[in-house]
């Protein structure tokens, strides 16, 4: 059904490659190299605006068509999201909502206090993320927001009787304030239906866990109908869970499902199984294509709003894209055109964020998405320096990385991550010592600090991961190889052979499958 969405993607992934493909390179033609080319020159020149202009209307032709093909798909994919009977069971579980409402919320964030399950992780550090959850949603603001030191997370009660005492204090007292709070954020993985029943007879307002909250966030960034089917995945997952925990005979104040929900709600985990089982099939398939096609893959990863959207558009120079300053601002896996500085034509991925305490669960709907930071040639691993807490950040992201390629990998062992250049983003905002990211290339997205000294970091690790290498190939003026390594090749630049008027030396980065078409195809080989 959805497979339409990323042939017209794969379109215009081709179209940014050739279009960058078909760009002469630029070098000064002084009066001797002028005499050697002569009219040869701007033959070339016209042959390709002809050739650009044709595939520029075939483009066109075949978009409109997949354009209108996706826009019935997507209609389709919509209609079997937009289940009103399924969104208010959504709603009694998640508490979460299409529409915008305003909400004063109360943050509490739960640590422990001591013992091997102690997170490393600062509780300022969490509780300042899980405001950041909130503040995230439009309309919902932070009335107020404590911590809670806990000896376990997995009692019936969450709370000491001491601690629920002054929980409810602060939602009683708010009653007679402008910030009346109106739901109570707990930040935790996920709360039982037990845990989260109880509270909120405490509290006399709905109780939401950090997958709920997420949930919500994921909701209001959801654009594409990939990412919308893998938001209405995650969801599912979570309802069974309340299912199970739910009473079966009725209780007073208590929500009980029927057997006609839960065979709702199987029948629309299937459906929405199949499309996305369809997505990854055609993700496959394009990862094909673009081998085929020869581009390199760089998959840029990294912590929620570490500035991965950012630096991409400075790596690429593309005006079209908005960076936003948002948790999970990023839900659909974006390509772009990018062009290192041996001229050779890459692919830029554009991933989600990762974020810590998010439960598997929720992870694992976005595994097809995530399967092309994976399988790419070199990883980016983006990091906001800036950040308190970036380390943590960090060691969070790279777990997360390598439990994604056992997830995807029929033989976990025989494969490993690509190589990983660890990126240390927002060094304008950073007013420490430096000296400590010595193996980081330390960058600014925002300034372009070291954003030169980057994309050559890049160059080396892709032309050594792709085996590909630098050469000075000596060919005929205008001649049948002459135009093979334009097309085959990047072509770095082009000087005028100083012992032969009729030869030219390309100085072209090849692949090893490339130099060897070449010597078989053609007689004079590399010099």
């Amino acid at each position: 059904m959805i497979s339409t969405v990323f042939r017209r993607s794969s379109l215009n992934l081709v179209k940014l490659g050739l279009r960058n493909c078909l760009r002469t390179t630029s070098f000064s033609i002084n009066f001797e190299r002028h005499k050697h080319f002569g009219a040869t020159s701007l033959n070339r020149g016209q042959h390709r605006g002809r050739k650009k202009q044709e595939f520029q209307e075939i483009g066109k032709k075949s978009t409109n068509s997949e354009e209108n093909e996706d826009q019935e798909e997507t209609e389709n994919i919509i209609e079997t999201l937009n289940d009103l009977e399924y969104e208010s069971l959504a709603s009694n579980a998640l508490h979460v909502s299409n529409r915008q409402i305003e909400q004063q919320v109360l943050v509490v964030q739960p640590y422990i206090k001591w013992g091997p399950r102690k997170s490393q992780t600062k509780p300022e550090h969490k509780l300042a993320e899980a405001e950041a959850l909130v503040r995230s949603i439009p309309q919902w603001s932070v009335a107020e927001s404590v911590k809670i030191g806990l000896e376990s997370m997995d009692k019936r009660e969450v709370f000491g009787p001491g601690q629920l005492k002054e929980l409810k204090a602060i939602v009683r007292n708010s009653r007679n304030s402008d910030k009346k709070i109106s739901a109570v954020f707990v930040s935790k993985g996920m709360l039982t239906r037990q845990q989260k029943t109880s509270l909120e007879g405490k509290f006399g307002v709905p109780v939401l866990d950090r997958y709920s909250v997420v949930i919500q966030i994921l909701r209001l960034h959801a654009i594409s109908a990939e990412s919308k089917l893998q938001v209405a995945m995650a969801e599912i997952p979570y309802i069974w869970s309340q299912m199970r925990d739910s009473p079966d005979a009725f209780t007073k104040g208590q929500f009980i499902y029927t057997d006609a929900q839960k065979e709702m709600l199987k029948q629309r985990e299937r459906r929405i199984k199949d499309e996305l089982t369809r997505i990854r099939s055609q993700r496959n398939l394009l990862r094909r294509k673009r081998l085929n096609k020869n581009f390199p893959i760089i998959a840029v990863v990294g912590y929620t709003n570490a500035g991965k959207t950012s630096l991409i558009k400075t790596l690429t120079n593309e005006s079209s894209m908005q960076p936003k300053d948002q948790l999970f601002a990023t839900l659909d896996v974006t390509s772009h055109a990018g062009l290192l500085p041996c001229k050779l034509n890459v692919i830029f991925m554009d991933t989600v964020g990762f974020m810590s305490d998010i439960p598997t669960e929720l992870i694992e709907c976005f595994v097809a998405t995530l399967e092309d930071a994976i399988l790419a040639d070199v990883i980016l691993h983006v990091q906001d320096i800036a950040h308190e807490n970036y380390e943590q950040q960090k060691k969070h992201v790279e777990t997360t990385l390598h439990q994604l390629l056992r997830q995807i990998s029929d033989n976990p062992e025989g494969i490993k991550l690509p190589p990983i250049i660890n990126v240390g983003n927002k060094v304008d905002l950073f007013t420490g010592d430096l000296q400590q990211f010595e193996d980081m290339a330390i960058v600014s997205s925002k300034t372009q600090v070291g954003i030169s000294d980057l994309l050559k970091t890049l160059e080396n690790a892709v032309l050594m991961t792709t085996e590909r290498r630098k050469m000075i190939i000596k060919v005929r003026c205008g001649g049948e190889e002459y135009a093979w390594l334009y097309k085959n090749t990047a072509v770095t630049e082009a000087t005028a052979d100083p012992k032969s008027a009729e030869h030219i030396l390309m100085h072209v980065v090849i692949s090893e499958p490339a130099l060897q078409q070449f010597k078989h195809k053609f007689i004079n080989g590399p010099k």
